[in-house]
């Protein structure tokens, strides 16, 4: 009797044994592989567009406080009407932060979050683990950089009826920051776990596609309502 006990004891551990293999092939077979799906090349392109965020966000603040010793000024970036960023900048989205009668422009935010990105991204670059919960509130703050900055740009848009050279740079920089983080959140950091269906876009690639079509439509939505205006 015992050793029956026994070696239905080992046969439920070998079928277990089984299953689990069987669920990390299938886990194997669902997740990202190759180059473009590492730690490597997805934190670097975060990198990259970050530190470029970064810098724009510097040049950003340094035209405010320049503004702000000199009203009226006219920037270097003032190119005509539409293409204008002493118009976006003297505008009040240009500083919707305001506190204790203060305000502060959105450029010098810009500098805070960027900074942390670029640290987040270098940090996926050395392949540190951090715990999931990090991961997953760096791509909400990704998210929300985002959001911030097409509210923006729609504002320069139709509100406003100005653009910047530099925050539409800030624009496309920040998109290309975002689809990085969220290559890396699926590819390197498995999340949402077990989610087949994101693994599986990134894996056929249909990232690249979805990609370009966004940068694509952003150029058109520009062109369209500014384009004979910003070469005038």
């Amino acid at each position: 009797m015992g050793d029956f006990e026994g070696e239905a004891a080992e046969n439920e551990t070998d079928a277990t044994a089984v299953g689990m293999d069987a669920v990390a092939t299938d886990d194997d077979f669902t997740r990202p592989r190759g180059w473009r799906h590492d730690a490597t090349w997805t934190y670097l392109i975060m990198l990259i567009a970050s530190a470029v965020a970064l810098f724009v966000s510097f040049i950003l603040s340094a035209d405010t406080l320049k503004l702000a010793r000199n009203p009226g000024q006219k920037l270097n970036c003032d190119v005509n009407a539409v293409m204008s960023c002493s118009t976006v900048a003297e505008s009040w989205q240009a500083e919707i932060v305001k506190f204790a009668g203060l305000s502060f422009p959105n450029a010098f935010f810009g500098i805070a979050a960027e900074s942390v990105f670029v640290t987040i991204a270098v940090i996926g670059l050395a392949k540190v683990a951090v715990p999931r919960w990090f991961a997953t509130c760096t791509w909400l703050g990704g998210f929300a950089a985002l959001a911030y900055s097409y509210w923006l740009t729609t504002q320069s848009l139709f509100v406003i009826n100005a653009l910047c050279p530099w925050c539409l740079a800030l624009m496309f920089s920040t998109t290309v920051q975002f689809m990085a983080l969220s290559h890396a959140t699926v590819a390197v950091q498995d999340l949402p776990a077990g989610n087949a269906g994101l693994r599986k876009y990134y894996r056929l690639n249909f990232d690249l596609m979805v990609d370009a079509v966004w940068i694509v439509a952003l150029i058109v939505v520009i062109l369209v309502k500014d384009g004979p205006m910003l070469f005038a």
